[in-house]
């Protein structure tokens, strides 16, 4: 199983999250959603390194969450994580999913989005 589909079975067993793919240019984008209020809390896509600012070629499965700022202003120094992609900089956090971050923080971390966004 990848990181990516334990991650979405997590959501899934956890808060009854059912994947949302709403975007037809992009069908393999995941997105987590509450819901009650339908707000996201995670989102998994599949993006070009080099649109990440990474010197590297090809692809990369990331998974962006929202995180409390001085958390984000921590992590994003960090190996496995970048500023968020698409998203507000400042609030939201792009965790690489290539095996770079463990996968219990990563599972932490999307609890705590979870919990913030309700």
């Amino acid at each position: 199983m990848s990181l990516k589909e334990e991650i979405l079975s997590y959501a899934l067993d956890t808060y009854n999250t059912q994947t949302d793919y709403p975007f037809k240019k992009f069908p393999d984008y995941a997105v987590l959603r509450h819901k009650c209020n339908t707000k996201w809390y995670g989102l998994i896509m599949q993006v070009n390194k080099i649109q990440l600012g990474l010197a590297e070629s090809g692809k990369i499965e990331i998974l962006v969450i929202k995180a409390p700022p001085e958390l984000v202003a921590l992590l994003k120094h960090k190996e496995g994580f970048l500023p968020a992609y698409h998203m507000n900089k400042e609030h939201w956090l792009t965790i690489r999913l290539d095996g770079s971050v463990e996968k219990s923080e990563i599972i932490d971390l999307l609890h705590d989005s979870f919990l913030m966004t309700q």
